[in-house]
C-alpha cells in the first residue's frame, strides 16, 4: 500500500528531474555500477553519485525499490540535490523504516571531519508512515526541519553533530519516541514541551549550551539514561527526582554548585557523574553513595576570601570550560574564566581581562615549514596553537599552558613558547611545569592573540649595554664573553648570545683529519644600529686538544658568517688573535656568528658550510614494522638514530621484523612521503594519504608515526606476496622504482629515494573454500548459524571499525571485566582500533558456537547508545536469513508456505536471538 506523496515544489521537482536524467545518463554509461539494493537495505553513503544513483532508480521505477526498508545517503552531495533526491523517497520507499543521512566522512587538510551539506528536509517525508529511525548527525542543521515532528511512528531521532540553537516545542508530538541524541550543537535551552516525550528512554544532550533546565524534564518518567556532559548548568531542577526510572545521570564538566538531595533516593540509579563542577558541598546521601563520581570538584574548600568591605555583594566565582574538539569558540565575561581545551591546552583569563564579553577562538595546525619558525639549531616541540582574534588586547595577562614533547637534549638548551607579534616571531618568558617525567608544560602570559607553538633551542643569554659599558657571558658555556667597554655605544641597546656545541667527532669525519677541531659555535644579536662606536672584546674558548702554548698559528682559523649571506668568511687576517692558555680573544664591531677552527686545510670556507649544514641536520632512521598478529597492518616510523634501539626493544614484541633502513640525514620540518611498491596496496581512508603514499613532516621530538592496513589485489591462496614500501623526498616521482636495488644505483647527492624497506603479506592458509574476507590474515570465525543468521569474519571487522571511542561501553555490557578492560588498554596502549579489535574478536572466539551470542552482541550495542551499529547487525541477519531460505527453496527442500514476504509486509519480524 503507497504512502502519500506530497506535491513537490516546481524548482525541486525539476532539479529532482533534471538530477534524475543526468543520473541516467551517468550510471548507464558505467554497465559496472551497482544499480539494485541488496535485500531490504540500500547503502549509497560511500558512493560518491549515491543520490544520483538513488534518482535513476527511482526514475526507471525499479521494482526492488518496494522492499527498502534501510536507506543510508551521505550528506556530502550537493545540498540542492540532496533535496531534489529525498523528495522522491516517499513514493518510491514507501516501507522505509530506517533513513540515515550522515556527514563527517570526508576530513579537512587538518583531519578534522568535515559536515554534511544538508540544512533542511522537503515537507513530503513525513509521507514515511513506517519510519522508525532517522539519523540526521554531523550535518550543517541550524533549525529542526517541520517535517520531523510529523513523524508520528519516529523511534530514535540522532541530531548530534550540527549547528541546532533551539528545539521546537513540536517536538513533544512524537509520542513513539525513545531515543533522542542532540549532542554537539548550540542549544541554550530546552523547550518545555520535552517533557511529554513519556516513552523517551534515551537522551543526549552533552556539549551544548545548556545553563538551566525546564521544570518539565521531570514528566519524562519513562528515562533510563541522560547525559547533560559538558555544558553550562549552574543547579538542577528538584523535579529530576521523579525520574524513578533513571539509571543513569551524567553531568560532568558543568557549572553545578548544588545538587539535589532527592537524587539519592532515586531506586534504579546506578551510576551518577558529577565530576569537574564547581561542588564545594554535597548532601551526605550523595556523598558516601558508591554509584556518585566526584573527581575534580573543589570538596571541602573554603569559598576564596573576598577584599570587598562588609555588606558589599560577593564577586561570583570564576568560572571553568571543559571544551570538546567540537567547539571550536567560546565565550569570556568580565568575570573571567578557565578554559581547558580538548588536546589538554589551558587558559585562564583573570577577572577583569576585558571590559565586554568576547568570543575567543581556536584552532590547532599541524606544524608545517611555513607555521614554523625555527632556527638553524632549534627543534619543535608541539603543534601550532592559534587564537583568534589576532592582536586583541587584554586589561590584564592572560595564562597560557601548552603541553609539550620533551626535549632529547636538555644540556645547554632550553624551552620557550614563541609566538608571532605583527610581522615577526619573538620568544616570551617561559616556565616549566612538570606533571610528570614526559608531562611537561609551558606556562608564560599571552600578551595578544597569533600563533604560538614551544621550541627548544640553545640557552640564549642577553643583558642592556649603557653607555658606561657592560659584561656578557654564557651560562652554558662559561669560558665564552662579550666585553663592551665605555662609549661602545650611545643609547642603550639590548644585546643576546647563543651558543651551539659542536660535534668534534662529526668535523675529524667530515674533513677526513684526525687532528681537525673546532670551538663552539658563537651567534651575536643586538638591537639598534649594526655596529658599537669602539670595538667589542669577544672571547672563545680554543678548539678541544689544543692550547695556547702548543698551537700552530698557521692552522688556527675565525671564520665568520654574516646574514643573509650563505658563505663564511676567513677573517683571520683581518683581525689581531691574542691567545691565551686556553682562550682566544679578538675585537669585533659588527654582529654575527664566529667560529674558531684548528686544521691543516689552507681554505675551509667550503668546509665550514657543510658542518654548519650539517650541524642543522638529524641523523634518521626509518622503520617499516608489520604486527605480528596482523601483518595487514603496518607501523611506519621516522626517528633520530639514537632513538632506535631503544624504539625496537621496546617494540619488538609486538612487531614483526625489524627492518630499520640505513641512516639518512633530514632536516627539521622536511617533508616526505613513503609510497608502497611491488603489488601492495594502501587500505585506508585518511587525509594524508593520496592515491596510496602517505605524507610525513619530520620533527625530531614529536612522534613521527603512521600506521596503515595494507591489501593487495593477487591471489594469496597460492603464494604469499613481497612488496616493499619506499621512502621519498619532496614530490613523489610518477614512476617509482621496481626494486630496491634499482633505486640505490640511481641515488645520488640531491636524489628523491631514500630507502626501501621490505614487506611480505603471508599466505592464507584456508581449509576449503572461498575465504571469508579477501586479504584478511586473521583465522575465520563466524557468529549465529545459516538459520537464524550469522556474522562473518569480515562484518565483525567492519563492526570494529564503527565503535571508536564506544568500545568499552560495548565491551563491559558483553560481559568483559573491567580489569580484562585495563590489560587490552595497556597491551595496545598506542592503538585504538587494536583495543577495539582485539576485544571483540577475543569476545567472538570464546563464544563461537554458543546460543545467543549475536542476541547478546545487539543487546550490548543497544545499550551503549549505538543503535545505529545495531540496526546494521540486525539488517546483515535478515540478509542472511533471507540467503538461506532461498538456498533451501533452490534444492526443492522447501515447503510451498517459505516463500518470500511481499512488499507490503506490515513489518519486518524481529531477528530472533540465536
Amino acid at each position: 500500500m503507497a504512502a502519500v506523496e506530497e506535491e513537490p515544489e516546481p524548482q525541486v521537482a525539476a532539479a529532482g528531474d533534471a538530477a534524475a536524467g543526468d543520473a541516467a545518463d551517468t550510471v548507464d554509461a558505467d554497465p559496472g555500477a551497482p544499480l539494485l539494493p541488496a535485500g531490504n537495505r540500500l547503502s549509497l553513503d560511500l558512493h560518491p553519485r549515491g543520490c544520483r544513483r538513488l534518482l535513476h532508480l527511482c526514475a526507471r521505477r525499479t521494482p526492488q525499490l518496494q522492499e527498502v526498508e534501510f536507506l543510508q545517503l551521505s550528506g556530502h552531495e550537493d545540498a540542492r540535490l540532496l533535496e531534489a533526491t529525498l523528495a522522491r523517497v516517499p513514493g518510491s520507499l514507501p516501507y522505509l523504516r530506517s533513513l540515515v543521512i550522515k556527514g563527517g566522512q570526508h576530513w579537512d587538510a587538518q583531519g578534522s571531519c568535515v559536515r554534511g551539506s544538508l540544512t533542511t528536509l522537503p515537507a513530503s517525508l513525513s509521507g514515511l508512515a513506517r519510519l522508525v529511525h532517522l539519523d540526521l548527525s554531523f550535518n550543517s542543521l541550524e533549525t529542526l526541519p517541520a517535517c520531523v515532528p510529523r513523524m508520528s511512528s519516529l523511534d530514535s531521532l540522532l541530531l548530534s553533530h550540527n549547528r541546532l540553537s533551539e528545539l521546537p516545542a513540536a517536538l513533544g508530538a512524537l509520542s513513539a519516541l525513545t531515543f533522542l541524541s542532540a549532542a554537539h550543537n548550540h542549544l541554550p535551552t530546552l523547550p518545555p514541551a520535552l517533557g511529554a516525550l513519556h516513552t523517551l528512554r534515551r537522551l543526549d544532550l552533552s556539549e551544548n549550551l545548556l545553563d538551566a533546565l525546564p521544570w518539565e524534564i521531570g514528566g519524562l518518567r519513562g528515562l533510563e539514561e541522560l547525559n547533560l556532559a559538558s555544558n553550562r548548568l549552574q543547579s538542577l531542577p528538584a523535579s529530576l527526582a521523579e525520574l524513578r526510572s533513571l539509571r543513569f545521570l551524567v553531568l560532568h564538566s558543568n557549572l553545578l554548585a548544588t545538587v539535589p538531595a532527592g537524587l539519592a533516593r532515586l531506586p534504579l540509579l546506578a551510576r551518577l557523574d558529577l565530576r569537574d563542577n564547581q561542588l564545594r558541598d554535597v548532601p551526605p546521601e550523595l556523598l558516601d553513595a558508591p554509584f556518585v563520581r566526584l573527581q575534580g570538584n573543589p570538596l571541602g574548600e573554603p569559598l576564596p576570601d573576598s577584599c570587598s568591605p562588609p555588606g558589599s555583594p560577593a564577586a561570583p566565582e570564576m568560572p571553568r570550560l571543559f571544551l570538546t574538539s567540537d567547539f571550536d569558540s567560546f565565550p569570556v565575561t568580565p568575570h573571567g574564566c578557565s578554559v581547558t581545551l580538548a588536546c589538554g591546552i589551558r587558559l585562564r583569563f583573570p577577572a577583569g581581562a576585558t571590559s565586554s564579553s568576547v568570543t575567543i577562538r581556536y584552532r590547532l595546525w599541524l606544524p608545517e615549514p611555513r607555521l614554523v619558525p625555527l632556527g638553524p639549531h632549534d627543534s619543535l616541540l608541539s603543534g601550532v596553537l592559534e587564537l583568534q582574534p589576532h592582536g586583541v588586547a587584554f586589561q590584564q595577562g592572560v595564562d597560557l599552558w601548552l603541553l609539550f614533547v620533551p626535549p632529547r637534549s636538555r644540556r645547554c638548551r632550553e624551552v620557550v613558547v614563541r609566538t608571532r607579534s605583527e610581522d615577526s616571531w619573538r620568544d616570551l618568558e617561559t616556565h616549566l611545569e612538570e606533571e610528570t617525567p614526559k608531562r611537561l608544560w609551558a606556562h608564560c602570559q599571552v600578551p595578544h592573540f597569533s600563533w604560538f607553538l614551544v621550541v627548544s633551542r640553545p640557552v640564549c643569554n642577553s643583558c642592556l649595554v649603557p653607555p658606561e659599558g657592560a659584561l656578557l657571558w654564557s651560562s652554558g658555556h662559561p669560558g665564552v664573553k662579550v666585553t663592551f667597554p665605555p662609549g661602545a655605544t650611545e643609547e642603550p641597546r639590548h644585546v643576546s648570545m647563543q651558543v651551539v656545541r659542536t660535534g668534534g667527532q662529526e668535523l675529524q669525519a667530515l674533513l677526513e683529519e684526525p687532528g681537525a677541531a673546532a670551538s663552539p659555535l658563537l651567534c651575536l644579536s643586538q638591537s639598534g644600529p649594526s655596529s658599537f662606536l669602539r670595538p667589542v672584546t669577544v672571547q672563545l674558548p680554543l678548539p678541544p686538544g689544543v692550547t695556547g702554548l702548543s698551537l700552530d698559528r698557521a692552522r688556527l682559523h675565525l671564520l665568520y658568517r654574516a646574514p643573509p649571506a650563505a658563505t663564511w668568511d676567513d677573517i683571520t687576517a683581518q683581525v689581531a688573535l691574542e691567545l691565551t692558555h686556553l682562550y682566544a680573544r679578538f675585537q669585533v664591531t659588527h654582529f654575527s656568528w664566529y667560529w674558531l677552527w684548528y686544521t691543516t686545510k689552507a681554505c675551509v670556507g667550503g668546509l665550514a658550510q657543510k658542518a654548519w649544514q650539517r650541524l642543522r641536520l638529524h641523523r634518521v632512521n626509518l622503520i617499516a614494522l608489520q604486527r605480528r598478529r596482523d601483518p595487514e597492518q603496518v607501523l611506519l616510523q621516522c626517528l633520530p638514530r639514537n632513538k632506535v634501539d631503544a624504539t625496537l626493544r621496546r617494540l619488538l614484541e609486538r612487531y614483526r621484523g625489524p627492518e630499520p633502513s640505513d641512516t639518512v640525514e633530514m632536516f627539521e620540518g622536511e617533508k616526505f612521503f613513503a609510497a608502497f611498491e611491488g603489488g601492495i596496496d594502501v587500505d585506508a581512508d585518511r587525509p594524508d594519504c593520496v592515491q596510496g603514499r602517505m605524507c610525513f613532516v619530520f620533527y625530531s621530538h614529536l612522534k613521527n608515526v603512521k600506521e596503515v592496513y595494507v591489501t593487495t589485489t593477487l591471489d594469496r591462496q597460492a603464494q604469499a606476496v613481497r612488496g616493499q614500501v619506499s621512502f621519498y623526498r619532496g614530490a613523489v616521482p610518477e614512476e617509482v622504482p621496481a626494486e630496491a636495488e634499482a633505486a640505490r644505483l640511481r641515488k645520488g647527492a640531491d636524489a628523491l629515494w631514500m630507502a626501501t624497506l621490505p614487506i611480505k603479506l603471508p599466505r592464507l592458509h584456508r581449509p576449503t573454500g572461498p575465504a571469508p574476507g579477501a586479504g584478511l590474515a586473521l583465522a575465520p570465525l563466524n557468529l549465529g548459524d545459516a538459520e537464524t543468521g550469522f556474522l562473518t569474519q569480515s562484518n565483525l571487522l567492519n563492526l570494529a571499525g564503527r565503535l571508536g571511542p564506544d568500545w568499552p561501553a560495548v565491551a563491559l555490557h558483553l560481559g568483559l571485566s573491567y580489569q580484562e578492560l585495563q590489560r587490552i588498554r595497556h597491551e595496545f596502549r598506542d592503538d585504538l582500533d587494536g583495543q577495539i579489535r582485539h576485544m571483540l574478536f577475543s569476545w567472538a572466539e570464546r563464544q563461537a558456537g554458543q546460543p545467543g551470542a549475536v542476541g547478546l552482541l545487539v543487546q550490548a550495542l543497544e545499550q551503549s547508545d549505538r543503535r545505529d551499529v545495531a540496526e546494521e547487525v540486525r539488517a546483515i541477519l535478515e540478509l542472511g536469513r533471507h540467503k538461506y531460505q532461498d538456498g533451501i527453496r533452490r534444492t526443492s527442500l522447501a515447503p510451498r508456505d517459505l516463500a518470500p514476504p511481499g512488499p507490503r509486509a506490515p513489518q519486518s519480524p524481529e531477528p530472533a536471538q540465536a
